[in-house]
């Protein structure tokens, strides 16, 4: 299964990057750029799922013992740190460059890295006292 996703992935991928060749200032270049755009998605989603889950068997599962819980390390202060400063320095500078609406949108987009970000700053103060 794994081998079928490599491949289709991989030539959705082709397919996308084919299809961006052709787009251009007319109804069949905003057709290829849609299709350059869904295939780029659903190749690298095949790709994340060839790569990225294994399955485990219900025995394997309760098999399994959870790891002792150890101490954060400095590391995980320094990038939920320096994550959170990343984000507020891009957000001004949309806010700069764009303006309000601009600066709003890079907002949602970077929800997910600003909460990682703080998760990993509230996890170490949390397991640090």
């Amino acid at each position: 299964m794994r081998g079928i996703a490599v491949f289709a992935g991989l030539a959705l991928l082709v397919l996308g990057i084919a299809a961006a060749s052709q787009v251009s200032d007319s109804r069949a270049g905003q057709i290829a750029e849609v299709i350059a755009l869904l295939a780029g998605l659903v190749g690298i989603g095949l790709l994340g799922f060839a790569f990225g889950f294994r399955r485990t068997t219900g025995t394997q599962a309760l098999a399994r013992q959870p790891a002792p819980a150890r101490p954060r390390s400095n590391r995980d202060l320094l990038l939920g740190a320096g994550g959170v400063l990343l984000a507020i320095l891009l957000l001004t500078g949309l806010a700069i460059s764009g303006g309000v609406l601009w600066a709003g949108f890079g907002l949602a987009l970077m929800l997910p890295m600003i909460g990682g970000s703080v998760y990993l700053c509230v996890r170490f103060l949390r397991a640090n006292p």
